[in-house]
């Protein structure tokens, strides 16, 4: 009888021991941006996430806005992405469970070195974007629904009143960062980037930075738990174990520690 129960025991530990390391393995679905992974930043982070947590994080590279249209759907576990107006109503709507702050870089103008449109001497993005209108300079928009289109939509708006679409020296590439960029390169086009993703393109060709440093290109991320109550299925436990970790000092550390060329692309926010 006293073998019987040493055994059972013995077989419960073991169970235990396997169902805590199946949990700590588990890992999660993250949706994000296209901008975050063509900088680099999640090969640099992730590794130190999984080492300290053992959640394994497989990344979704989107625009913002299919990224938001996977979380409705329920296929990821988590966001992190950049269009604060639309992520406030992603919660609002009961799709995201909360969202919390995480980091912010900067969007900038890149165009011809030549700089047809005179957008460097612009004292706006506003300004530079109507400078791009006036001259009918190519633009490469990417068209996707990302945060980036959302932020060039609105300096368009700013501009004209709205996106000069149907126009010849317009085009909508309908596709991420990096290739929007190969688009630009390869028509001498005027384009919106993020800082991160423009650092780590390669094929610049005769493209150059035209335009930055006005505060409206400001460029926010958030991290959003997708909301248990709507998708059961959720790996809540897991998700807000990388949530905790990206807002804590050894996720800011981490993220500030990543560099390009000598260049810091992101910057921690208190999370809120």
């Amino acid at each position: 009888m006293a073998c019987r129960f040493l055994k059972r025991l013995t077989l419960v530990a073991a169970l235990g021991v396997f169902a805590a390391t199946a949990q700590a393995d588990e890992s999660i679905t993250l949706a994000s941006t296209t901008s975050t992974q063509n900088s680099g930043l999640f090969d640099y982070i992730l590794p130190i996430f999984e080492k300290a947590s053992g959640v394994p994080v497989k990344v979704v590279a989107l625009g913002t806005g299919q990224a938001l249209d996977v979380g409705r759907r329920g296929d990821a576990d988590a966001l992190l992405v950049h269009d604060r107006v639309k992520e406030d109503a992603f919660v609002a709507e009961g799709w995201g469970a909360y969202r919390k702050d995480v980091m912010y870089n900067d969007f900038v103008i890149v165009g011809p070195k030549a700089d047809p449109a005179g957008v460097a001497s612009a004292e706006t993005a506003a300004a530079a974007f109507d400078k791009i209108a006036v001259a009918g300079a190519a633009f490469a928009s990417r068209g996707d629904r990302s945060g980036t289109h959302a932020a060039e939509k609105r300096f368009w708006v700013a501009a004209l009143g709205a996106p000069p679409a149907g126009q010849g020296w317009y085009k909508e590439t309908g596709s991420g960062m990096g290739a929007t960029l190969n688009t630009a390169a390869g028509m001498d086009a005027y384009a919106l980037a993020d800082r991160g993703s423009w650092a780590n393109f390669k094929n610049r060709q005769n493209l150059q930075i035209v335009f930055e440093g006005d505060p409206k290109l400001y460029n926010p991320y958030g991290v959003i738990l997708i909301n248990p109550a709507k998708h059961p299925h959720v790996k809540k436990a897991a998700a807000e174990q990388f949530i905790d970790w990206i807002t804590s000092d050894a996720g800011h550390a981490a993220i500030a520690a990543y560099t390009l060329h000598g260049e810091q692309l992101f910057f921690p926010l208190k999370a809120r």
